[in-house]
C-alpha cells in the first residue's frame, strides 16, 4: 500500500525547519558574541551533541517494534503511550528528529564553528588559516563519527531509546 504525501505536514515542517533555524542561529550569535573562545567550544559541542541524540532517536523509532510498548503501556508504564505514538508516526518523528534538527544542528555548528575560528584566530593574533581547519576538520569527524557511532547504539538498543524519548515527552505533557 503506497501512501500519499501529506503536504500539509510538509509545510509544516518547513516552517518548523525555518523557525527553528532562526532560532539556533540567533541564539548561538548572541552567546557567542558575548563569551570567550573556551564558551564558543562548548556551544558548538552542544550542538553536535544535540544532532547525534536526535538522529539517534530517529534512527530508533524507524528501527524498534510496538510489541514491548503494548505491554508497558498496558502496565501504565510513564512514556510507554507516548513511546507508541512516536513509533505510530515513525516517518514524522525520524523526518523531524534526523532531518530537521539533524540539519539544523549541523548548519548551525558550521556556522558556529566559524565564528569560534575567527575568535581562536583574534586571541592568538594569527592570519593562519590552521585553526579553522583544524576546527572545520573535528566538527566533521565529532559530527560523522557521532552519528556514525550513534545510529549502531540505536539500533542496538531502540527499545530503550524510544522509550526515554517517550518518557521525556511525557514528563514535558505533565508540567503543562
Amino acid at each position: 500500500m503506497k501512501k500519499k504525501t501529506n503536504f500539509r505536514w510538509v509545510v509544516r515542517i518547513i516552517l518548523i525547519s525555518v523557525v527553528a533555524s532562526v532560532v539556533f542561529t540567533i541564539a548561538s550569535s548572541e552567546l557567542l558574541n558575548r563569551t570567550g573562545s573556551i564558551v564558543a567550544f562548548a556551544i558548538l559541542v552542544l550542538f553536535i551533541g544535540i544532532g547525534i541524540v536526535f538522529d539517534m532517536i530517529g534512527t530508533a523509532v524507524i528501527s524498534a517494534q510496538e510489541a514491548p510498548f503494548h505491554s508497558m503501556a498496558s502496565h501504565r508504564e510513564r512514556g510507554a503511550a507516548e513511546a507508541l505514538k512516536l513509533l505510530r508516526n515513525a516517518e514524522k518523528t525520524s523526518s523531524f528528529c534526523n532531518d530537521v534538527v539533524g540539519d539544523i544542528t549541523g548548519i548551525v555548528s558550521g556556522a558556529t564553528a566559524a565564528l569560534a575560528a575567527s575568535k581562536l584566530m583574534m586571541t592568538l593574533d594569527t592570519q593562519s588559516i590552521l585553526p579553522q581547519l583544524l576546527i572545520s576538520a573535528a566538527v566533521v569527524g565529532l559530527t560523522i563519527g557521532g552519528k556514525a557511532m550513534g545510529k549502531t547504539i540505536a539500533l542496538n538498543n531502540n527499545t530503550t531509546i524510544v522509550l526515554k524519548a517517550g518518557k521525556l515527552i511525557n514528563f514535558f505533557h505533565m508540567k503543562k
